[in-house]
């Protein structure tokens, strides 16, 4: 097909070819895109969100999906496809295993938050064994339980293409943890990958344990999330001593897990040694005041690597903030740092205030805001953080500061 051609005329016909009503949200972006005149030079992500707020929008149904897909089947400046927030079931799965098979350009595939079950996630893992194109694919939120992420376990073995893979929210259990972690052991190609909340029935943390042994093989991996993992004191240790092995891991993810200032004592040791680890999150743990203590010191006398820091929610009161915010004056590395949720005092405030004001601590690379009410200075919350844009992005063009996101900003996977 010709590059510069009219894909809504295009889906009209296909449409009336098959007797189905045309989605006007679908025929909206297909218009947009045509008027796109970047179409030939780079590409284009064609964004069919059922969640934008500024257009109305009809839900993409298994049906919508299967004449759309007839229609981007052989274009060639098509790379990406966001169809996060629709109504995709097993069938619409299987259709869309179809394109990945035809389909030799598009690099980008967002199906989170549909309704994929486990036969669907079967359908797109087993094209991906043959697929040599997609780099990135988000399945969040698709409930395909241990069986369906089992089917992407098998994938990791044979594709070599994938770079980012998440798999978060999916409802995974053990078998299919320890089964990826195997497979990343050898996987060559994978970048990042998101685990994020499985479903574990057990306290005996196997899955941390394979996950570090994995990461003492692994050579490539540059991003890791395994937050609401119910981790715990023991696992974190497991994963810092492979990590002391591994040269690779910028951005490691421990939100919501049950770590205590016990498990960040071995975090700050192994930040005195590490010169690899760009981004850390804590988010939602309770590392409290001593544990801000272990991180301070590792930051201000040894690491010179570690640029982004959140320890938002950690029941951390003002001598360890205050303590964060001393190593912020010594370590110039340190760039972005998020705090909100802890115990703040008067001295965190001023701490952060002077940081901000003497241009140490730009506001957008933080979570707070400095004010003044009666001579006393607060604190207020600002919509920054390590994953503002993971659930959305603005619908109306790019992200423009992509500081506010900074996994984005210091580690993309595709810089690696």
């Amino acid at each position: 097909m010709s590059v510069h051609q009219d894909l809504h005329q295009h889906y009209v016909q296909a449409c009336q070819n098959v007797g189905q009503p045309e989605n006007p949200f679908i025929a909206l972006v297909l218009q947009e895109a045509d008027k796109n005149d970047k179409i030939g030079t780079k590409g284009i992500t064609l964004k069919i969100a059922g969640n934008n707020h500024l257009v109305p929008v009809r839900r993409v149904t298994d049906d919508d999906l299967q004449v759309l897909a007839s229609v981007l089947r052989s274009t060639v400046f098509v790379t990406g496809l966001d169809l996060r927030c629709n109504v995709l079931t097993d069938a619409g799965a299987k259709n869309m295993a179809t394109f990945l098979q035809e389909n030799s350009t598009l690099r980008y595939l967002n199906l989170m938050f549909n309704d994929i079950g486990t036969s669907g996630a079967e359908l797109i893992a087993r094209a991906l064994h043959r697929n040599e194109t997609l780099v990135y694919l988000r399945m969040t939120g698709n409930k395909i339980g241990n069986k369906g992420g089992m089917f992407f376990a098998s994938m990791l073995q044979i594709n070599s293409t994938l770079e980012k893979l998440d798999l978060g929210d999916t409802d995974m259990g053990i078998q299919c943890l320890i089964a990826i972690a195997t497979a990343l052991t050898w996987n060559k190609s994978v970048k990042a990958i998101n685990l994020n909340r499985p479903l574990l029935y057990s306290q005996e943390e196997e899955t941390t344990v394979h996950v570090a042994l994995m990461l003492k093989n692994n050579s490539s991996l540059v991003e890791l999330h395994l937050g609401k993992h119910e981790m715990k004191n023991f696992g974190v240790e497991r994963l810092c001593e492979a990590l002391y092995e591994n040269s690779s891991l910028r951005y490691l993810d421990l939100s919501c897990n049950k770590i205590t200032c016990d498990g960040v004592k071995f975090l700050g040791e192994l930040l005195k040694r590490n010169q690899t680890l760009e981004i850390l999150d804590l988010n939602a743990n309770r590392i409290e005041d001593d544990g801000a203590f272990y991180l301070s010191e590792a930051l201000t006398l040894y690491n010179r690597t570690l640029q982004a820091l959140s320890v938002v929610s950690n029941n951390v009161s003002g001598k360890g903030l205050v303590a964060l915010s001393d190593a912020m004056k010594t370590n110039m590395e340190l760039s972005y740092i998020y705090i909100w949720g802890n115990k703040f005092d008067e001295a965190t405030c001023v701490a952060f205030s002077e940081l901000i004001q003497m241009g140490r601590l730009k506001p957008n690379c933080t979570d707070v805001e400095p004010y003044e009410v009666d001579g006393h200075v607060h604190l207020a919350e600002l919509s920054h953080g390590l994953q503002k844009h993971y659930y959305w992005t603005p619908s109306c063009g790019e992200v423009p500061n992509k500081d506010a996101n900074a996994s984005l900003a210091i580690a993309a996977v595709s810089e690696y």
